[in-house]
C-alpha cells in the first residue's frame, strides 16, 4: 500500500476513500492471462495497485506490475478505465475504496517471475475460457470486457 493511501487512514480510519489505481492485464504469446493469488483476501487478480501522488498513471502500472510479479513492460496500450459500484470494495481489515482503476494491457514484457512475498501467494497464466472462480471483485468488470474483446 502507498504511503499516501497508509498517511490517509490515519486520519480517516475505515471510511471510504476515493482510489486510482493503475493495473496490467499481463497476456502471454499464448494468448493466456497473468494473474496472481492475493495474500489479504485469497482472490486473483491482475498486478496492480495505487497511484502515488505525482506518479504518472502508467508509470505506476509499470511499477506494480514489476513489484508484484518481477515483469517488465516493455510496451503497454490502454485498454480501459472501470469506475463506479462494481469496483467499489470493503478489504478483509476494514479499508472501504471506491476505485478508478486505469487498465493497461501489456503482451511485450520480459523479466522472470517472482511473485512479491508481502502481497502474492501465487502466479499463475491462465486460459480465458478456464479462470479461477475466485476472482478479485473490483476486477470482474475488466476481465469481462477483456474475454468479451478475444
Amino acid at each position: 500500500m502507498s504511503d499516501y493511501i497508509l498517511d490517509l487512514r490515519k486520519l480517516v480510519g475505515h471510511r471510504p476513500l476515493l482510489q486510482v489505481g493503475a493495473s496490467v492485464i499481463v497476456e502471454n504469446d499464448e494468448g493466456n492471462l497473468l494473474l496472481q493469488k492475493r495474500k489479504d483476501n485469497h482472490c486473483w487478480g491482475y498486478a496492480g495497485g495505487s497511484v502515488e501522488l505525482d506518479e504518472k498513471v502508467e508509470d505506476a502500472a509499470k511499477r506494480e506490475l514489476f513489484e508484484e510479479t518481477g515483469l517488465t513492460a516493455n510496451s503497454m496500450e490502454l485498454f480501459g478505465i472501470f469506475s463506479g459500484d462494481e469496483t467499489h470494495y470493503i478489504y478483509p481489515n476494514g479499508d472501504e475504496v471506491s476505485n478508478v482503476d486505469i487498465v493497461y494491457i501489456c503482451k511485450d514484457f520480459s523479466g522472470e517471475l517472482k511473485k512479491q512475498e508481502s502481497e502474492v501467494e501465487e502466479l499463475k497464466f491462465f486460459n480465458r475460457t478456464h479462470l479461477p472462480e475466485e476472482i478479485f471483485p473490483p476486477i470482474k468488470s475488466a476481465l469481462k470486457k477483456w474475454i468479451e474483446n478475444q
